[in-house]
C-alpha cells in the first residue's frame, strides 16, 4: 500500500518557496476550476505553483500566475498556461479571508496542488512575509540539523 492509496491524495505541485519566504499562519483547501486539457496535463503532472498567488474579486477568489503546460493532444480546444482561475470555497470562508486580507502584510499563496478523490484541488497559505534575518536564521537551521545527521550516521 502506497502513500496515495493510505491518503487518496496525489501531490502534482508543492511551492517549496513560499515555506522559505513567507511565515505560514494558516491553511486552506480550495477546489479549482479548470478545463479539461488542464486536468489532462495535470495527470501528467505538468503544473507549477511558482510565483503564483491568490486574489479576491468582488467576492470571488482567483488564482494567479499559477502555470499548467498545454496538453499538446488537446490541439486548437487547448487552454492558455498562465490563465487566471477560479477558486472555489464557501461564502463564509472567503469573506473570513478578506477580513484576514486587509491586515497589513498578509497574503494569499498556495503551497500545493493535488488530485483528492478525483477532484483538483489547492493549498491555500495565509501567510506574513520573512524578513532577510530570518531566513538566514532558517538556512543556519537547515544546515545545522544536516550536520547532526552526518555525525549520527557516522
Amino acid at each position: 500500500m502506497n502513500k496515495k492509496e493510505k491518503t487518496g491524495i496525489k501531490i502534482i505541485a508543492k511551492n517549496k518557496k513560499a515555506f522559505f519566504q513567507y511565515h505560514i499562519d494558516e491553511k486552506f483547501e480550495a477546489g479549482v476550476v479548470l478545463r479539461g486539457s488542464e486536468v489532462k496535463s495535470l495527470r501528467d503532472g505538468k503544473g507549477s505553483l511558482a510565483d503564483a498567488y491568490a486574489i479576491i474579486k468582488s467576492g470571488e477568489i482567483y488564482l494567479i500566475h499559477a502555470h499548467i503546460a498545454q496538453y499538446a493532444p488537446a490541439t486548437y480546444l487547448n487552454h492558455e498556461p498562465r490563465r487566471e482561475r477560479k477558486l472555489l470555497l464557501h461564502a463564509k470562508e472567503i469573506g473570513k479571508l478578506e477580513g484576514r486580507l486587509k491586515q497589513s502584510g498578509l497574503t494569499l499563496i498556495p503551497t500545493m496542488l493535488y488530485f483528492k478523490r478525483g477532484k483538483v484541488k489547492v493549498e491555500l497559505a495565509l501567510a506574513s512575509g520573512k524578513k532577510q534575518f530570518d531566513k538566514r536564521d532558517a538556512i543556519k537551521k537547515r544546515e545545522t540539523n544536516i550536520d547532526i545527521r552526518r555525525a549520527f550516521k557516522k
